[in-house]
């Protein structure tokens, strides 16, 4: 029973809840006015009913107290026979008293009508009589009146003392209807007041449900419909039996979600294409592009900016960007970052080093993203550029005007010591001084030829300077260079070896290039070897099985080898590089230090193969390099030539 209870209570509950706050103010206000008019209408039947049971008392008092005086002179005279012709008399002309009884002293009843003594003695052999009060016959001049509640509505009873001469003889009860006029008012009025209350609640329960079926229910659709439509749901449609207007607002409403499904459609169509075409942009870009809301989270990111955030393999999407970039990059513009999405700045530019995996320089570019009124700030871009080579050159090229700016220092300074010394006291200095004076001028002027030159020649082959290679004789090339010094290593007492193959092939590269390499080679042999030292030259085939099994192209490969002082192991590594040079460590030969980053530069990018060395301090220094052979020089070739073993390339021994 409480389960059920309880389920219709939640059922009302749910049921009341359904309605509108507009719905549960009327049916408040209609609650209270039908309350209060039932409680008027109440009010003036009560009124009108105590109105009549007061003309009710008054009348029956009246009535009996004339009924007494008529009466009490005949039973004092013991004359009933005249008591009961009078008061039969009286009872049929008159319709308002209901009974008639006479009692004794006692309270017996010896005499009603409409009832009569035989009767009220033989009645069931119950003796009847009036119960009243101890002490009613002392206050005889005062009748007594009550009321109690009949079939027929309420009768009042009078209680009427029989007195002649003070003496009292017994009571006269009478009984008198209620006023049937009154009694009809009465319930004409209640029946009115509940037709009028029950009236009230049909006629607001009909207007509620024709309402909820023609009015509210609708409007429930159509405002469903609207949010359906307002949270992008244009597939949302009403079908419902109406006609009017209401049937013309249904229509213009499928109507409108019609149109506004077409137009999704297309804007989505459009916009797809849009989007696909800016993400084929900004993944081909080469600076790294990253989009995010004002919240942080990222929209957009290429595959730039993942390769240097590595980012590779992570959703970065919708994820809070500051929790995924490198602790460097965090710190430097977090807050920007905020500062830009309050609308506070609209750009900011950031160069920030990350040691994190890869050593990188990288230059970020914040810019906010505003709506068409460019009003309102909808999210930020962040261009993320790898500056790393940009920072090396700049680095590199502010090292190498460091240093030439040095080595130019340093030969000038000794020319205009000398020329200025020459000048000033020419006359006084002996002539094998000023012979001195000019030789060391001499000296130096060729030291900054060669610098000059050698910055000349380094910058014209970084230059991007295409050269066109060619067939070349490698024999040739080395000739003209062991001529070239022969005589320098004559007067340094110093042995220059040639070995080079018989009918060695021709190679592809650039003669004069690869003649250049050659003077380098030698010329640091020749100056970093002691007197009595030597300096050889070889040339010789290679050819190395291929993991197919078939020869590769054949290569030559070429060496310079001297008995020189040596390159330590810790210098053996910086050796190619610009203005290193190794009597920076043994402070006793001069150079340009750019020789070596030349045949590096000329070997490397320019006939693209490797410059390697071997070398012990104090024993000696051997550099080789491969070539290729002239393809057409390889068609002629006989197969089975001879190889040379790799064990060749040693140091020259000086025992």
């Amino acid at each position: 029973m409480l389960a059920f209870v309880k389920t219709i209570r939640e059922a009302i509950a749910n049921w009341w809840s359904e309605f509108t706050l507009q719905t549960k103010l009327l049916a408040a206000v209609t609650l209270v006015v039908s309350l209060v008019m039932s409680g008027l209408t109440f009010w003036a039947v009560n009124t009108i009913q105590q109105d009549a049971r007061l003309n009710d008392t008054r009348f029956g008092r009246d009535l009996g107290l004339l009924l007494a005086a008529n009466v009490a002179p005949l039973i004092a005279d013991h004359n009933l026979k005249e008591v009961v012709q009078f008061s039969q008399r009286f009872y049929s002309s008159t319709s308002s008293v209901r009974y008639m009884l006479y009692a004794d002293e006692t309270g017996n009843i010896y005499f009603g009508i409409p009832f009569w003594e035989p009767e009220v003695e033989t009645s069931l052999t119950i003796k009847r009589r009036i119960q009243l009060p101890d002490d009613y016959a002392s206050d005889a001049d005062k009748p007594m009146v009550r009321q109690h509640m009949s079939p027929d509505g309420v009768v009042t009873d009078v209680f009427v003392p029989l007195t002649v001469d003070n003496k009292y003889l017994g009571v006269l009860a009478i009984g008198i209807n209620p006023n049937p006029t009154a009694v009809i008012s009465t319930n004409f009025t209640r029946d009115v007041t509940i037709a009028v209350f029950i009236s009230i609640w049909v006629m607001v329960i009909l207007g509620g449900v024709i309402n909820a079926l023609t009015i509210t229910k609708p409007i429930k659709e159509l405002l469903l419909g609207v949010k359906q439509i307002a949270a992008g749901n244009f597939k949302q449609r009403i079908d419902l039996p109406f006609g009017g207007e209401l049937k013309e607002l249904i229509l213009s409403f499928n109507e409108m979600a019609e149109r506004l499904e077409r137009y999704e459609e297309q804007n989505i169509e459009e916009l797809t294409a849009e989007k696909a075409k800016l993400e084929t942009l900004v993944s081909t870009i080469a600076d790294g592009a990253v989009l995010i809301d004002n919240n942080m989270q990222v929209i957009l990111v290429n595959p730039t900016a993942r390769r240097i955030f590595g980012w590779e393999g992570v959703d970065i999407i919708g994820e809070n960007v500051l929790h995924h970039l490198p602790p460097s990059v965090q710190a430097e513009i977090t807050r920007p970052l905020y500062q830009m999405a309050a609308g506070e700045c609209e750009s900011a530019e950031f160069r920030i080093h990350l040691t994190q995996g890869m050593h990188r320089t990288i230059r970020i570019l914040l810019t906010t993203v505003l709506d068409q009124q460019r009003e309102n700030v909808k999210g930020i871009a962040i261009t993320v550029q790898d500056i790393t080579r940009e920072v090396e050159l700049n680095e590199a090229k502010s090292q190498f005007i460091s240093n030439v700016s040095h080595e130019l220092r340093t030969p000038l300074f000794n020319i205009k010591s000398f020329i200025e010394t020459l000048h000033d006291y020419g006359e006084e200095l002996t002539p094998e001084q000023r012979q001195e004076f000019l030789a060391t001028v001499n000296h130096e002027t060729d030291r900054l030829a060669r610098l000059v030159n050698d910055v000349l020649d380094l910058s014209k082959l970084e230059s991007g300077r295409r050269y066109n290679l060619d067939a070349v004789d490698l024999g040739q090339a080395i000739e003209q260079t062991l001529r070239t010094y022969q005589l320098n290593a004559k007067d340094k007492g110093i042995e220059i070896i040639q070995e080079v193959e018989p009918k060695l092939p021709l190679v592809v590269g650039h003669y004069d290039l690869l003649l250049q390499v050659l003077a380098n080679l030698v010329g640091n042999a020749l100056k970093f070897t002691q007197a009595g030292g030597k300096v050889a030259i070889r040339a010789y085939t290679l050819a190395s099985p291929s993991p197919e099994g078939s020869d590769r192209p054949q290569q030559v490969r070429v060496e310079v080898s001297d008995t020189g002082i040596g390159i330590a192991p810790e210098d053996q590594k910086a050796i190619f590089d610009r203005f290193f040079r190794v009597e920076n460590r043994v402070h006793t030969l001069e150079g340009t230090g750019l020789g070596l980053s030349i045949v590096r530069n000329i070997i490397e990018d320019k006939h693209h193969s490797k410059v390697h060395l071997v070398s012990e301090v104090g024993v000696g220094t051997t550099f080789w390099f491969d070539l290729a052979v002239f393809e057409e020089e390889i068609a002629g070739r006989q197969e089975g030539a001879v190889t040379e073993p790799a064990a060749q390339t040693h140091t020259i021994s000086t025992s």
